[in-house]
């Protein structure tokens, strides 16, 4: 069983990998790999260019590929831990900038988490308004 500090340290790492990924331009997967099970299962909306139900390390690859290729900036702006146990529950406010058409937005992101034995097992985003992202995303 993972413990409530195991499961924000877990959490925290991957946020801080993220940003440095997608701050490189998504060179490599590797610095995220670590804090993602194998059988990790990523489900985003539909509506969002990088929608889908996202499995496994390569599964996530081409998930965080493809958000690379979709925003040219993706800073999570606030982050409130809401819960204290797995699954987490997280809201965070985002400011991104579309790579293709360049517009900006500030959204909120709400996810739960799952972390087990050290590793997010399943993450769970919901968006406010995924019409306007997906809409800030295309010409």
């Amino acid at each position: 069983m993972t413990t409530t500090s195991d499961a924000l340290s877990v959490l925290q790492g991957m946020y801080a990998a993220e940003a440095e990924y997608l701050a490189a331009g998504g060179a490599t997967f590797a610095p995220l790999a670590p804090f993602f099970s194998p059988a990790v299962v990523l489900h985003q909306a539909d509506s969002l260019p990088y929608g889908g139900i996202w499995r496994g390390h390569e599964g996530m690859e081409r998930f965080f590929a493809a958000m690379s290729d979709t925003w040219d900036v993706f800073d999570l702006a606030e982050q409130s831990f809401l819960s204290e146990s797995s699954p987490l529950v997280v809201l965070t406010h985002v400011h991104a900038r579309a790579r293709a058409t360049g517009r900006e937005l500030d959204f909120p992101i709400l996810q739960t988490i799952t972390v087990e034995d050290g590793r997010i097992t399943e993450v769970r985003p919901f968006y406010w308004d995924t019409a306007a992202i997906a809409a800030a995303c295309t010409n």
